[in-house]
C-alpha cells in the first residue's frame, strides 16, 4: 500500500510507522485513521520478520489530535460518526493486539488521540518538554477513544479523572514521574533514536518469550476495553451532535 499520511519501513526485525505531515502536525483525520490502522494490520501479516514495531513523527508534534473540520462533518453526518468509530476500534486494536511489542517515541505534542495511541504502546519514550494531554473536553467532546483505558492503566484511575476531565497538559518529565512515559530522554532529537534503541534490543531477544509476554499484557488492555471501548465512543458520538461542540469549536479558531 502507497500511503499519505505515514511511512511505514522494515529493517533487521523493525517495523517502523512514522507519521509524515509535519505540516498539520500529524493530526489525526480519516486519511490518517484509515492508514494507520492499514499499516498496522500491514506489520501484523508481517509478523514474525517483524519482530517490534516503532512508533515516530516527524516535525515537532508526534500528533496533535483530531481535526476540527471533521468534526463539523461528524456533527451533521451520521454516515461520518460510524466510520469515526469504526476506525477508532481498528486503530485502538491495532496497537494493542499486535502480537509483537510496541515502543512509541513523543518528541513533541500527543494530543488527543496522539496521546492515547503513544500511551497504549507497550514503551513510551518521551522528551523531557513533550506535552502530552487528552483534551477531548476542551473542545466538548468525551474522552471516549481508548484514553481513559491508557492513562487509566498507567497513572491511576484517579490521576487519570483529574487530566481527561480538565483536559490540562503535563510534560514529558511529569509523565515519567508518573509512569505514562516509560523512558525519558533530554531532547526532541534524542526520542526517536532511543526508541530503535530499544527495539534493536528487543528484536535481538528470543521472540517466543516476547510475543507471549506482549500478549498476556495485552489481554488486561482488553478486559478493560471490553467493558469500556464501546461505551466510551458511544458516548462521545453522542457528545458529537451537541450545539455545544459547534460554539466550542468556533471559540477555539477565534483565539
Amino acid at each position: 500500500m502507497s500511503y499519505q499520511t505515514l511511512a511505514l519501513t522494515f529493517t533487521d526485525g523493525i517495523a517502523e510507522i512514522r507519521f509524515s505531515r509535519p505540516d498539520l502536525l500529524n493530526r489525526f483525520d480519516m486519511p490518517a485513521h484509515v492508514e494507520f490502522a492499514a499499516a498496522l494490520e500491514e506489520v501484523a501479516n508481517r509478523v514474525p520478520e517483524a519482530r517490534v514495531l516503532v512508533l515516530s513523527a516527524e516535525g515537532r508534534a508526534f500528533s496533535a489530535g483530531g481535526d476540527f473540520d471533521e468534526m463539523l462533518e461528524a456533527h451533521a453526518s451520521r454516515t461520518v460518526r460510524a466510520d469515526m468509530v469504526k476506525y477508532a476500534k481498528a486503530v485502538f486494536n491495532g496497537v494493542v493486539d499486535l502480537h509483537i511489542p510496541v515502543v512509541s517515541a513523543i518528541q513533541g505534542a500527543a494530543i488527543g488521540l496522539g496521546a492515547t495511541i503513544a500511551t497504549l504502546s507497550d514503551i513510551v519514550v518521551a522528551a523531557r518538554s513533550a506535552k502530552i494531554a487528552d483534551t477531548h473536553v476542551n473542545v466538548g467532546l468525551v474522552a471516549g477513544d481508548g484514553g481513559i483505558i491508557s492513562w487509566s492503566q498507567s497513572i491511576g484511575v484517579n490521576r487519570a479523572k483529574r487530566y481527561l476531565l480538565t483536559g490540562d497538559i503535563i510534560t514529558g518529565e511529569q509523565a515519567y514521574q508518573w509512569g505514562l512515559v516509560t523512558e525519558l530522554v533530554d531532547t526532541p532529537e534524542e526520542a526517536a533514536p532511543r526508541a530503535r534503541e530499544l527495539a534493536a534490543r528487543i528484536a535481538a531477544m528470543p521472540s517466543a518469550g516476547i510475543n507471549g509476554t506482549k500478549r498476556a499484557f495485552a489481554r488486561i488492555t482488553s478486559l478493560l476495553a471490553s467493558q469500556v471501548l464501546a461505551v466510551g465512543l458511544e458516548y462521545e458520538m453522542e457528545a458529537m451532535t451537541s450545539p455545544d461542540l459547534l460554539q466550542t469549536i468556533e471559540k477555539l479558531r477565534a483565539r
